[in-house]
């Protein structure tokens, strides 16, 4: 059994107070994890400052080509992790055993990982609309333009308090350490294995230890971590997103509440789309922000719910070792029945129907987890209370609306698709400033594409622009 330290800027230091993480179904130990209090982090930060210049002693070019090669080591290297190695296989059952995601989808989770490191120059050119990292790392500099720019970062150090359901939510981090910032990371109780895997990466690709600090623990880990960065980002759910909301110095990340909205020149093809429905809904066993947790029409809603209640309904929950494995577990003792008896009291309502009750029990308990079986609900009304609820777990609501009444309707919204050709509807959604990112045309909302910001850029959090003076000489001499 592995046991993982805290990283205290790069340093291991083993608690008195751990917690053991077991695999989900077997109930067999996987780790023993040091467990990290608001006072050691509060005084940890105190020296956060030195991340950021040692990062800084580092050409930006240099960084990210190690970061590349971190993505090599992070895919295919056996590394270390505490007092033991990991290969990447080992990574794979890891993540799996204490996560409940079959391991299949932990393998694919770490090729989206990869891919970012990999093409981390084109991403953050992408993000700072080629902006020369040097300017960021100096301070100021010339743009293209010939203008004098200036850009003062907001903190030394981001802070993250990561969440154990999704794994793939690491990719919002990952371009902070080219950017010449520390990283103090909070894992997720259940899944510290990315963070740490990731780290080992960054170091053995001659990223320097001192940047990271890593603090595994309870509640009172994540909230020392939002007081004492000075920009942080957390996972949550809408409580937590409300609790930070307008606060400059928190990015808070909650559920998506994605959705697929077909107009009304589309809508009579229906049929067309059920594929690219389905796999918004279902990928990733659904647990991303996302993934679709509506689908809005005017008309054909029942047909549309039938036909995606015909194809995800029967879907079985299988050991996570199987290729075929769909779905996640709940590993959390009660939450899996918790959401069930929420969703059961709104099914109640009426204008409400459980599209996939005719393909079995929703509900699978087993003897040290649940599952939640796909479920697609039709409303008959936006009034309907479940119209614009969402779970961790493949479910969706189809949700009959006049067009002109839809944006009006489906309140924030990560990712909207917007199925139509209508110019009038395009430009409707284009504006409509309470959706994030936003697909026209028939492309499902799990499908990103990592050159484009995702929820907010990272750059505009972390730095800041500013008037910026220097004699012309200077002028001269930079733009030479």
């Amino acid at each position: 059994m592995l046991n993982i330290p805290i990283i205290r800027w790069g340093k291991p230091y083993e608690s008195m107070e751990t917690e053991e993480v077991h695999h989900f179904s077997t109930g067999e130990p996987i780790a023993v994890v040091s467990q990290a209090n608001g006072g050691l982090i509060r005084r940890d930060m105190k020296k956060s400052q030195s991340a950021r210049d040692v990062l800084r002693d580092i050409p930006t070019g240099v960084l990210i080509d190690r970061i590349k090669k971190a993505g090599d080591l992070y895919d295919t290297a056996t590394l270390p992790i505490g007092d033991g190695q990991q290969t990447p296989a080992d990574f794979v059952h890891q993540q799996s055993a204490t996560t409940g995601l079959p391991e299949h989808m932990c393998a694919a989770n770490m090729k989206k990982n990869s891919f970012v490191l990999h093409n981390m120059d084109k991403i953050l050119d992408a993000l700072t609309r080629g902006l020369d990292l040097e300017i960021l790392s100096r301070g100021y500099g010339i743009e293209s333009r010939g203008v004098v720019v200036s850009y003062q970062a907001q903190a030394p150090a981001l802070g993250a308090v990561l969440p154990s359901n999704s794994p793939g939510v690491h990719t919002l981090w990952l371009p902070v350490i080219p950017l010449q910032l520390g990283l103090v990371l909070k894992p997720g109780p259940q899944e510290p294995w990315t963070p740490y895997r990731m780290m080992a990466a960054f170091v053995e690709a001659g990223i320097p230890a001192e940047a990271f600090a890593m603090y595994p623990g309870g509640p009172d880990a994540g909230a020392a971590v939002l007081e004492s960065c000075q920009r942080a980002m957390i996972f949550g759910g809408t409580a937590t997103v409300e609790q930070y909301r307008g606060n400059p110095h928190v990015q808070a990340h909650g559920p998506g509440f994605s959705k697929i909205l077909i107009g009304d020149d589309m809508v009579d093809r229906w049929e067309e789309f059920i594929d690219l429905i389905a796999e918004s809904i279902y990928i990733n066993s659904g647990r991303g922000c996302i993934n679709c947790s509506g689908v809005w029409a005017s008309r054909h809603t029942k047909e549309i719910a039938a036909a995606l209640a015909e194809r995800l309904g029967p879907i079985e929950a299988k050991p996570p070792t199987d290729p075929e494995a769909g779905l996640a577990a709940f590993t959390v003792e009660g939450m899996a029945v918790a959401v069930w008896n929420m969703i059961e009291a709104d099914l109640k309502e009426e204008g409400v129907t459980d599209m996939t009750a005719p393909h079995g029990a929703r509900l699978v308990e087993q003897e040290r987890c649940a599952y939640l079986r796909p479920m697609v609900v039709h409303c008959e009304s936006p009034e309907n209370a479940i119209a614009l609820k969402e779970y961790m777990f493949p479910f969706s609501t189809v949700v009959q609306c006049p067009e002109n009444e839809m944006l009006k309707r489906i309140g924030p919204t990560l990712v909207c698709s917007g199925i139509t050709e209508n110019q009038q509807l395009i430009q409707a959604l284009s504006d409509a400033n309470h959706i994030d990112r936003l697909n026209i045309g028939q492309i499902p909302t799990s499908r990103l594409n990592w050159l484009q910001p995702h929820e907010g850029n990272i750059i505009d959090f972390l730095f800041r622009g500013r008037a910026y003076q220097i004699p012309e000489e200077q002028v001269a001499a930079l733009s030479g």
